[in-house]
C-alpha cells in the first residue's frame, strides 16, 4: 500500500475536510491496484464508535467490497494480554478513594472548606488517570522544585496525592489497575513486540490529534511500522515554518493554539509539521476560508503578520460569502435563531450540525425546534439525572435519613413514573389529590404512615384504605439515621423505588422505571453501583444522595428513536470527525467556548508544567482546533449573544482575532465581508424576534364580570363588605366561581398566623379570667396562656420565642386596659357566629365578633382585635366598616344572647407593640350612614348590569389579592376603565 519511507509515514486532512468520506476515499484510492482481499487485511483504528460507524456506512456507500478490520484505539486496553490483570472499574476506585479522602478530610479539616467529598475524590481519580495516561510516577510529585512558595499548602496536598500512590503498581503485580494504566502497558508491550516482528500488512490511526500521551504512543508505534500511517484531522497547510516555529518560544508551550498538538506530535516523530503531506488532495471546502482562518489564529504576537500577510488573502468577501455571524441580543433570541436556520436546512435537505459546548443552549435549540415537529439527534444524549428514571431515583434518595416532609411527599406521588405498575394510576393520582388537599388544610406537615392510614379510614373507602396502607408501609422507618453499608444503602434504595413505582399490588416490571433508554441507562448505573459497593464503607443518607446525585450528572442516557435523519446537535468532539453541509458553532462568548479552566484543588499552573503533566491550555487549544475545523465547513454560522442573563458577555477569543483581522483589511474588502457576515446574521435575529411578536397586541381588559342575579351572594359576612366596596372581583370569584386560594403545602410564621394566634390567646385569656385577679397574676397568667398555645399550635421555635416576645411587649399595656374593661361589664359574646335576615334586601348579613361586653347599664361595647395596625377614621368612614355593621347588627338583635341592645362604643384592640386602640364612629348618624351604604350597596350588585370589577378601591396599588393573576392584572392598569361583560 506505501511506498518504503526512511523516516515515520503521517498524512493529514485539512479543516474544513469531510473527515471520514475523505479517509475512506483516499483509503480505496491507495488500494485501487491491490486484490479485493488486501483491503480485508488492512487494519483501521479510529479515535470514536461514532466515526467507526460512519466510515463502515461510507464503505458501503462505494458497494459491495472487502472491509478494512474497523477498530477503535480504545479497544487496546480491553485486549487480554497474558500476566496483566483487567483494568479496575472506574466507580470501584472512586468508592475507594472516597473513604480515603473522607478519613484526610477528618483529619484536615481545614482543607478545601466546603468542597464535598465525592469532589476531592473526583478530582484526585482524574489526576490519577492523567498520570497513568501521561505515564508520570508520584515520585514526580515528590520534587521539591514543585514547592513553589506555598510550601504548607502543598504539605496539606501531598498528604492527599500520597494516596494514588498505591495505585501506581509494578508490571508484575497481580492487583487491578485503572484502564488508562492498562492500555499504556498494552500499547507498550504491542509496540515492543513490533519493534521485533513488525506487522507487513498496512496498519493505519485515523481522527485522532494524539493530545493524549497514551494515544500519541501508539500513534508513533503504528507510523514508524512498515506499512503504517497515521492520518491527522485537521492539519494547517497554510501556515508558514516561522508560525510553526514560535509555538515552542516563551518560557511555555503554546499549548492554547489550535495547531499545537501537531506540532508536538511531529516533534516525537522526529519529522517538521510543515512537511506533513496531505492524505488527499483539494479535500478543503473553502482554501480561501482556511487561509483567513489560519491568519487569524496565528500565534502571538500577531499584528504585524496581519498586516503584511493580510494583503495576500485576495478577495475577503467571495471568502466569507458562506459565513454568517449572529450576534442576538440575548441566549433566547441566539436558541430560536439557529433554531430557525436549521429548520431552513430540513426544508431544504441539508445536513446540519449545531456544535456547541454550551449544553443549555442545544436545550433550548432543540426546545425551540419542537414546535415545528423537528427533533435533533443529540450526540451527547440527555444527562441521566435530567430523565424521568433519574429524577425519581434522586426524589427517592432523598427521602433517607430525615423526617419526611409534605412537600418531598407529595413531589413523588406525583411523579410521572410512580404507581405506573399498578394499572390505577387515575385512582393514584385522585388519592393524592385528595391526601394533599388534607395536608394543606390541617396538616401535618410531616405526615407520617399512621396519619394517612386514620385519613383513608375516616373516608372509608376500601380502595383508598389499600393505597395508604401500601404508602405507610412504603414510608415506614425512613427517618433512621444510623449509617449503613453501601450495599444495604443501594437494596433499600431499590426496593423503595421500586415498590414506589410499582404501586399498590404493583410490578415493577409493568411500570416505566427500567423501560426505554433512559430506564436501562440508571439500572446500569445502580446495578454497577451495587456490584462495586463492597469497596466502600458506611454512608449516612446525606452522603448516598450526594453519592447518587454524582453518578446519575455523570451518566448520559440516549435519545429514543424518531430524530431528524439531517439535523444534528454534536459536541466539539464530533467536530473534528463529522461532516456536514451546514455547521453552526454557537455559543462563541468567552467562559462557554473556550469555557473556563476547572479549578484544580492539588496543583498550580507550574507545578503542573515541573511535574511534566498537562497544562490547562490543552483543552483551550483542542477548543480551538474543534473552532478552526468546525469554521472551515462548506456551509458555518457563528452565533454568540451579547448579554446573558446577568452581564454583557466577552466574544470568544477566535471570534474576536477573526472579526478583528477582517475590519483592519480594507485593501481587502474585509470590513465589507464582515458588514455582510452580520448582516446575514441579522436577517436571523429579525425573524426570530418576528417570531417572538404578537402580530396584533390585544391588551386585557380590566374585567367585571356580570353574572346572572339568581346566582349572586345572598349572604356575606361583616369583613366581606370591605371587599365588595375595595375588589369586588374577588368576591365574584370567591362567592359564585367558589374558587378559594389553597392553603401553602408549607405553613409559614406570616402575618395571617400570627393574627390567628394572638387572637387564640386573647380569647383563652378572657374565658379563663377569674374573679379578683390582681395585675401581677393577670400578666402572668397571659404569659403562660401565651407560652402554652404558641407550643400546642406554632411548629416553629423561632417564631414561638418571637411572637411571645411581642405578647410580653403589650402585656402590661393590655392587661391595664382589660382591668379597666372589667370594671364597666363582662363579655357576653366570644368568637361566635351570628346572623342578621334584612328582608327588604332578601340578604343576609353574618358576623363573628372578637368580642361584645354587656355593660352595667345594659348597653353593649363592641370590640376587634387587631395584630397589625388598626383602621384610621378614614378608612372607617369609607371601608373598613366591621365595627359598625356589627353595631347594627347588635342593636337589631342579631346577637340572641343579648337581644337588641344600644351600642355605647366599639374600640379597635391593637396588639401590635407600637399602634393604640382606635375607637369606631358608631353614633346615630355614623350606623345610620352606614345601613344607607350597606342597602345601596347590595342593591346595586342584585342588578344584572352591575359589574364586579377588579381592584375597585384596594388601599395601596401594591397590594396583592388572591385573584390578581385570574383578573390578568398587569396586563392592564389601575387607570383603565372596567369592561363589563355578561357571564353565565
Amino acid at each position: 500500500m506505501f511506498e518504503p519511507a526512511s523516516s515515520p509515514r503521517v498524512f493529514a486532512l485539512p479543516p474544513g475536510a469531510d473527515f471520514p468520506a475523505r479517509l475512506v476515499e483516499g483509503l480505496i484510492a491507495r488500494m485501487a491496484d491491490q486484490p479485493p482481499e488486501a483491503m480485508a487485511r488492512v487494519d483501521l483504528y479510529l479515535n470514536t464508535a461514532r466515526m467507526q460507524r460512519r466510515v463502515r456506512s461510507l464503505f458501503d456507500d462505494h458497494g459491495a467490497r472487502f472491509l478494512p478490520r474497523l477498530r477503535l484505539v480504545t479497544d487496546l486496553g480491553r485486549d487480554p494480554l497474558a500476566g496483566l490483570p483487567p483494568a479496575a472499574p472506574p466507580l470501584r476506585r472512586r468508592l475507594e478513594l472516597a473513604e480515603l479522602v473522607r478519613g484526610l478530610v477528618t483529619r484536615l479539616p481545614d482543607f478545601a472548606p466546603g468542597t464535598p467529598v465525592f469532589g476531592l475524590a473526583d478530582s484526585l481519580a482524574r489526576l490519577l488517570e492523567e498520570m497513568e495516561g501521561e505515564g508520570i510516577t508520584p515520585a514526580a510529585l515528590e520534587n521539591p522544585a514543585l514547592v513553589e512558595n506555598h510550601a504548607a499548602h502543598w504539605e496539606r496536598s501531598l498528604a492527599f496525592l500520597r494516596i494514588i500512590g498505591r495505585y501506581f503498581v509494578s508490571d508484575s503485580a497481580e492487583t487491578s489497575i485503572g484502564p488508562e494504566a492498562r492500555q499504556r502497558r498494552i500499547i507498550t508491550t504491542l509496540a515492543q513486540r513490533w519493534r521485533e516482528i513488525p506487522p507487513q500488512h498496512p496498519v493505519i490511526v485515523a481522527g485522532s490529534t494524539g493530545s493524549r500521551g497514551t494515544t500519541a504512543l501508539f500513534m508513533a508505534a503504528v507510523a514508524r511500522l512498515p506499512q503504517g500511517a497515521i492520518v491527522l484531522p485537521g492539519l494547517d497547510f497554510d501556515m508558514p515554518t516561522a508560525a510553526w516555529t514560535c509555538l515552542e518560544g516563551g518560557a511555555a508551550p503554546a499549548e492554547d493554539h489550535p495547531q499545537y498538538r501537531f506540532l508536538k506530535l511531529a516533534h516525537d516523530l522526529d519529522l517538521a509539521p510543515w512537511d506533513i503531506p496531505p492524505w488527499a488532495e483539494h479535500a478543503a471546502p473553502d482554501p480561501a476560508r482556511n487561509r483567513l482562518l489560519s491568519l487569524a489564529l496565528r500565534p502571538a504576537p500577531v499584528t504585524d503578520q496581519w498586516m503584511a500577510e493580510g494583503a495576500h488573502l485576495g478577495d475577503l468577501p467571495s471568502a466569507t460569502e458562506a459565513l454568517t455571524l449572529i450576534e442576538a441580543p440575548s441566549p433566547r433570541t441566539e436558541a430560536l435563531a439557529l433554531a430557525l436556520r436549521l429548520r431552513e436546512a430540513a426544508e431544504q435537505g441539508t445536513r446540519a450540525a449545531l456544535i456547541t459546548p454550551d449544553r443549555t443552549l442545544a436545550r433550548r435549540v432543540t426546545a425551540a425546534l419542537a414546535r415545528w415537529g423537528i427533533s435533533p439527534d443529540d450526540s451527547a444524549g440527555e444527562p441521566l439525572n435530567q430523565t424521568a428514571p433519574g429524577r425519581f431515583l434522586r426524589h427517592v434518595a432523598g427521602l433517607f435519613g430525615r423526617k419526611l416532609s409534605a412537600e418531598a411527599l407529595l413531589v413523588l406521588l406525583k411523579h410521572p413514573l410512580t404507581a405506573t405498575g399498578s394499572g390505577d394510576r387515575g385512582n393514584h393520582l385522585r388519592f393524592t389529590r385528595d391526601l394533599e388537599l388534607k395536608i394543606r388544610r390541617s396538616g401535618p406537615p410531616y405526615p407520617a404512615g399512621l396519619d394517612i392510614v386514620a385519613w383513608a379510614r375516616a373516608k372509608g373507602e376500601p380502595l383508598r384504605i389499600a393505597w395508604a396502607e401500601w404508602l405507610a408501609d412504603a414510608i415506614r422507618g425512613l427517618d433512621d439515621p444510623a449509617e449503613l453499608p453501601l450495599a444495604d444503602r443501594v437494596a433499600a434504595h431499590l426496593a423503595l423505588a421500586e415498590t414506589l413505582a410499582g404501586g399498590p399490588g404493583g410490578d415493577v416490571t409493568a411500570s416505566g422505571l427500567w423501560r426505554d433508554e433512559a430506564g436501562r441507562a440508571a439500572r446500569l448505573a445502580l446495578d454497577g453501583l451495587a456490584r462495586e459497593a463492597d469497596g466502600a464503607g458506611l454512608y449516612s443518607a446525606q452522603h448516598y444522595g450526594e453519592l447518587i446525585a454524582g453518578i446519575l450528572s455523570s451518566e448520559m442516557a440516549r435519545k429514543p428513536e424518531g430524530t431528524h435523519p439531517r439535523i444534528a446537535i454534536w459536541g466539539t468532539l464530533e467536530a473534528r470527525v463529522q461532516g456536514a453541509e451546514l455547521v453552526l458553532l454557537a455559543g462563541l462568548n468567552e467562559g462557554i467556548w473556550p469555557s473556563l479552566p476547572a479549578p484544580d484543588p492539588w496543583l498550580s499552573r507550574q507545578m503542573r508544567l515541573k511535574a511534566g503533566l498537562l497544562l490547562p491550555e490543552r483543552r483551550v487549544g483542542l477548543s480551538a482546533h474543534d473552532f478552526q475545523q468546525a469554521a472551515a465547513a462548506p456551509l458555518v454560522v457563528l452565533s454568540r449573544a451579547t448579554r446573558d442573563d446577568e452581564a454583557e458577555t466577552i466574544p470568544s477569543r477566535w471570534l474576536a482575532r477573526l472579526t478583528n483581522l477582517l475590519a483592519g483589511l480594507p485593501g481587502n474588502g474585509g470590513p465589507e465581508a464582515l458588514a455582510a457576515m452580520t448582516g446575514r446574521g441579522q436577517a436571523l435575529v429579525r425573524l426570530a424576534e418576528a417570531l417572538e411578536t404578537p402580530q396584533q397586541a390585544t391588551p386585557a381588559p380590566r374585567p367585571a364580570p356580570q353574572p346572572p342575579v339568581d346566582v349572586r351572594p345572598s349572604e356575606l359576612p361583616v369583613t366581606a363588605i370591605r371587599t365588595l366596596i375595595r375588589d369586588p372581583y374577588a368576591i365574584y370569584a370567591q362567592r359564585i366561581l367558589r374558587l378559594r386560594k389553597l392553603d401553602p403545602l408549607r405553613a409559614e410564621p406570616d402575618a395571617r398566623k400570627r393574627g390567628e394566634v394572638l387572637h387564640d390567646i386573647v380569647e383563652a385569656f378572657i374565658r379563663g379570667r377569674p374573679e379578683g385577679e390582681t395585675p401581677v397574676a393577670a400578666r402572668a397568667r397571659l404569659m403562660e396562656v401565651a407560652r402554652r398555645l404558641l407550643c400546642d399550635t406554632i411548629p416553629w421555635p423561632s417564631a414561638q420565642r418571637l411572637w411571645l416576645a411581642r405578647v410580653d411587649r403589650i402585656a402590661d399595656r393590655f392587661v391595664g386596659a382589660e382591668e379597666k374593661r372589667a370594671g364597666r361589664g363582662t363579655p357576653a359574646v366570644l368568637e361566635e357566629k351570628h346572623r342578621l335576615p334584612i328582608p327588604e334586601l332578601g340578604f343576609t348579613l353574618t358576623a363573628k365578633p372578637d368580642r361584645i361586653d354587656l355593660l352595667q347599664d345594659g348597653r353593649v361595647h363592641l370590640y376587634d382585635y387587631k395584630s397589625g395596625t388598626p383602621p384610621t377614621p378614614a378608612q372607617q368612614k369609607h371601608f373598613d366598616k366591621q365595627l359598625q355593621l356589627e353595631a347594627l347588627m347588635a342593636e337589631r338583635g342579631a346577637f340572641a344572647e343579648l337581644g337588641p341592645r344600644e351600642v355605647e362604643g366599639a374600640t379597635y384592640v391593637s396588639l401590635g407593640g407600637r399602634s393604640e386602640d382606635r375607637p369606631a364612629d358608631v353614633g346615630t348618624e355614623a350606623l345610620a350612614a352606614t345601613w344607607d351604604g350597606l342597602v345601596r350597596l347590595i342593591r346595586a350588585y342584585q342588578r344584572r348590569d352591575r359589574g364586579y370589577a377588579a381592584r375597585r378601591a384596594v388601599f395601596e396599588s401594591r397590594f396583592e389579592g388572591d385573584y390578581d393573576h385570574l383578573a390578568r392584572f398587569g396586563e392592564w392598569e389601575m387607570g383603565d376603565p372596567p369592561d363589563p361583560q355578561e357571564v353565565g
